[in-house]
């Protein structure tokens, strides 16, 4: 066994970096290896895969939210989110944000194409080399993509989104990540705490969201009994959430960008957060129906990750429970605000992460305390009203306030002017929507074999439904309707749109109750290829 005394022990790496080449070296000639700890490399790259997988999570998360026969765009959505944002941090994007030559809104293309990403100490963290971290980055701005763009559910185009992406991660997220982790930006060198994302990620995402809702629109049947606001798999919530909450430890945890008590005192506030928010959010659900919310749970998970990001490097861990509740309660109370708005912002993307990140960088002005930053040996802060530090509040907000405006008002304007060119509409047609985004957009489904649910009477109107009563009483008990998919009787889905779906339903039991046939959905079935309305 090895022996325990660590005493005097250095952390620095055995040969400190001195060279002036900008990629670190010529590694023909020089071991650059030995400029940094093994352990901090291994833990950013495993990180920065954690990072990764929160992207399908989301993905997973929001496809459960949605309706049937739009799930499967989401999850395509957020893979997307994954790959056109990742060549986009490689073309410019990184060097637009984290070059050592930037100004205080924006960097330049010093480091265009990763030129000279290499091996020299990064401006991140001298622990780890340029390449290393802006992998990790890269990782950052796919999540905050990935998390915008859930905004298109169930009504908007895949291309046009898909373009967005790369427009919004250059324009929106580039300059105020630039400002809020370069040290160059103005936020930074204010004063600003911002461990791992709270204005960047998910102040950005969610005034984005909120944009993108508003210019697309409400979705078809919005405020009627047409439109069933159920999750249709809750069971992809349950595991979104799961995939988020593991890979939120590289989130939060690897922002220390080294393996170091700072990271660890991340990763303890980061969980302790997480389990407070779910708690909370599930009891506040609780006390309007009696039910112990599954989906009210795993929202209340998300909310307290989300208040919990900008601070996890900088407050205690007592604090986290505090994060937690109150993330999960504004979270809660601000899935109203859509209602006050008259947005139909479906997957509540700015309640979740606009007000959670708004509240996270608000407490943080209270509870950052410097001997949380300094566990990591290098960084010195004020640190929040703990430490009688006053002005951090207005600094919180400052940096919020600019972040959140600037999204909104930068998404708002990218959409408005790619809504005017000629294929390049934001929103798709109503035939697209009363067939799915599924089968238009993409022409796959998120399951080959299906049952067909009560949703399949939201699209059919008074008339037809009195119509189908009518032939179902005629024909006795045991008369069998051969039906297209959500068409009654061969009535077209939509009642009467005139939108023409061919998939067949044998209706095989139903009861009449007040001029209608109430289906019992265990007695509908579709073929293979079949989809729920």
């Amino acid at each position: 066994m090895a022996d325990a005394n660590t005493e005097g022990l250095p952390y620095v790496p055995l040969v400190p970096f001195n060279g002036t080449d900008p990629k670190g070296g010529d590694s023909l000639s020089v071991d650059m290896n030995l400029w940094y700890q093994s352990g901090d490399i291994a833990w950013m790259i495993m990180s920065t895969a954690l990072v990764l997988l929160m992207i399908p999570g989301v993905g997973f998360f929001y496809s459960g939210l949605a309706r049937r026969k739009s799930a499967l765009s989401l999850i395509w959505l957020s893979v997307m989110a994954t790959a056109v944002t990742t060549f986009q941090w490689f073309f410019w994007g990184y060097s637009l944000t984290f070059s050592r030559t930037a100004g205080p809104y924006i960097g330049n293309l010093a480091n265009f194409g990763f030129i000279d990403v290499v091996a020299h100490p990064s401006i991140g963290s001298n622990r780890i080399p340029d390449l290393l971290f802006a992998l990790y980055q890269g990782m950052f701005s796919a999540i905050t993509v990935a998390l915008a763009t859930g905004a298109v559910a169930e009504r908007g185009r895949m291309l046009p989104c898909v373009i967005f992406m790369f427009i919004w991660a250059t324009v929106i997220y580039d300059p105020i990540a630039c400002w809020t982790w370069n040290p160059a930006g103005w936020s930074n060198k204010m004063g600003g705490l911002d461990f791992a994302g709270g204005t960047p990620v998910h102040i950005a995402s969610g005034a984005a969201a909120l944009a993108y809702s508003m210019m697309l629109g409400k979705r078809r049947g919005h405020g009627t009994h047409e439109l069933n606001y159920r999750p249709h798999n809750v069971t992809h919530i349950v595991i979104g959430t799961i995939f988020l909450w593991v890979g939120w430890f590289g989130f939060n945890a690897g922002s220390a960008l080294s393996a170091n008590m700072r990271a660890i005192m991340a990763a303890t506030v980061t969980n302790l957060a997480a389990c407070s928010g779910g708690i909370t959010w599930c009891v506040l659900d609780y006390r309007l129906e009696r039910k112990w919310s599954t989906v009210g749970f795993c929202s209340g998970v998300v909310a307290g990750l989300v208040a919990i990001t900008p601070g996890s490097g900088y407050v205690p861990v007592w604090s986290a429970v505090i994060y937690g509740v109150c993330g999960a309660a504004f979270s809660n109370y601000a899935t109203k605000l859509k209602f006050l708005l008259r947005i139909d912002d479906a997957l509540d993307i700015f309640a979740v992460h606009g007000i959670g990140g708004l509240v996270g960088n608000i407490l943080t002005a209270f509870f950052a305390s410097d001997w949380v930053a300094h566990l990591d040996n290098v960084q010195v802060i004020k640190g929040g009203w703990v430490n009688h530090n006053w002005i951090q509040l207005p600094i919180q907000l400052a940096d919020s306030f600019s972040g959140g405006l600037y999204s909104f008002v930068g998404t708002s304007l990218i959409l408005f002017l790619m809504n005017m060119i000629p294929g390049l509409h934001l929103r798709a047609s109503e035939e697209s929507e009363i067939l799915g985004i599924d089968d238009a957009e993409i022409g796959e489904f998120a399951y080959d074999y299906v049952e067909l649910t009560r949703e399949v009477l939201n699209d059919v109107d008074g008339e037809t439904a009195s119509m189908f009563s009518t032939e179902q009483h005629h024909g006795g008990p045991n008369h069998h309707h051969s039906t297209g998919a959500g068409g009654m009787s061969g009535v077209p889905l939509g009642g009467g749109s005139g939108v023409a779906v061919t998939r067949d339903y044998t209706v095989t039991h139903g009861r009449e109750k007040n001029g209608f046939i109430m289906m019992d959905p265990r007695q509908y079935s579709s073929p293979v290829g079949g989809q729920s309305v």
